[in-house]
């Protein structure tokens, strides 16, 4: 192999190096219990004011800590969201584990993706009054439904795997490493969403917990 061969093959390396999957995880057990996490944004849309999110000691989750939303604000149109503000993206994935704990309107947790502000994202939720797990396009905080998946049992105080993957104009649903459903975002008005922040999201009065949160950036 010529020196020119051994320059390029290290090149070519490089390059696959600096495109490849980028991986992080947020975990809360180095968090002080009654106090919100670091790098994170607290947002409304809706009604019924603010959020309460808090580190909470919860011997269940990873850690012996969890991120819980402890506000039971019960306006049925009041949309929570904790923004993690490091990592902006385009195309990728999160993850979480969540446990719905209490709620008479919503027993909800729910990711976002691509979020340009507490109005302004795509959402995956799960909910264990209703049995479903949706996604949908939030733009000025208005919901547009894209994909639904009936009959799901999620059991209130038991923890389930939550995924939300976006790749370009296609989103895909997975629940306890099932796939619920992949759906091609075709809402209106444009531009759509194209790159944003990842983060929480709980609907109402949900008091759910989370206890971890993985976060993959794709090329």
């Amino acid at each position: 192999m010529t020196k020119t061969d051994v320059a390029l093959a290290v090149s070519m390396t490089l390059s696959l190096l600096t495109t490849s999957v980028s991986a992080q995880t947020v975990t809360f057990e180095n968090d002080t219990p009654g106090k919100p996490p670091k790098d994170f944004a607290f947002g409304l849309a809706g009604e019924g004011g603010p959020g309460r999110w808090e580190i909470v000691a919860d011997k269940t989750a990873a850690g012996g800590k969890a991120l819980a939303q402890l506000s039971s604000n019960t306006a049925a149109n009041r949309f929570l969201v904790a923004i993690y503000q490091p990592t902006v993206f385009a195309n990728g994935e999160i993850t979480t584990r969540c446990k719905p704990v209490s709620g008479r309107v919503d027993q909800a947790c729910g990711l976002i993706i691509r979020a340009a502000d507490a109005m302004n994202y795509y959402i995956a939720r799960s909910n264990a009054l209703e049995s479903n797990v949706r996604l949908y396009r939030v733009r000025n905080g208005e919901r547009q439904q894209l994909a639904t998946a009936e009959g799901v049992k999620l059991a209130n105080g038991q923890w389930h795997t939550l995924t939300l993957r976006a790749d370009s104009n296609r989103f895909t649903v997975i629940v306890n490493g099932k796939t619920l459903h992949t759906t091609t975002d075709t809402t209106t008005p444009e531009p759509r969403p194209a790159e944003g922040r990842a983060g929480l999201w709980v609907k109402s009065d949900s008091v759910s917990h989370f206890d971890r949160i993985d976060i993959t950036k794709l090329p």
